[in-house]
């Protein structure tokens, strides 16, 4: 199995957008109604949003690819692209989406580290993200990987109010490997 990660530039603009909506689509259809899910798509992943955030320079996104197919995608931020104000310090993984024919072979085990390195990089001390209270799979791989549960937040998935987790990872701890 061979597993490369490339940067997205604007270029990648409608593969991201592809992507955005398998990945998210996947994860969270059988959770929420359509209506809430088609409303959360809409304004999250269309185009010029997308646009918008792939032009941010204190944001990242990163495919991953399995074997020359994309399989999955990370994006992190800093400083004011981060979606809580949790300062200077602080890199957030706004997100990490694995296909669902890809789960369970350590893709996602590399874009974390890879948000690792650029938390390193940058002298970041802290990595942070929110995760969905009912995804169990996600909490489990993060506290796997480190992170604590430190607040929470609320998410709309259209017009229904859900629950984040805040969770949080101090730097200077073990980077995983597969």
């Amino acid at each position: 199995m061979t597993i490369t990660i490339k940067k997205c530039t604007l270029a990648d603009l409608r593969l991201l957008q592809d992507i955005s909506y398998e990945t998210y689509n996947e994860t969270f259809k059988d959770h929420n109604t359509p209506e809430n899910m088609n409303a959360y798509l809409k304004k999250a992943f269309n185009e010029k949003q997308l646009e918008k955030e792939l032009s941010n320079k204190a944001s990242q996104f990163f495919f991953v690819y399995c074997n020359n197919e994309i399989a999955g995608y990370l994006k992190v931020n800093t400083d004011e692209a981060q979606t809580e104000k949790m300062g200077d310090e602080s890199l957030e993984i706004e997100r990490i989406y694995i296909k669902n024919e890809f789960q369970k072979h350590g893709l996602g085990k590399y874009l974390f580290n890879k948000a690792m390195e650029i938390a390193k990089e940058l002298n970041k001390k802290k990595i942070w993200l929110g995760v969905w209270e009912k995804n169990e799979n996600a909490i489990v791989f993060y506290k796997k990987m480190g992170f604590v549960q430190t607040g929470a937040h609320s998410f709309y998935m259209g017009y229904e109010e859900q629950t984040d987790l805040i969770m949080t990872k101090t730097l200077g701890q073990t980077i995983y490997r597969k």
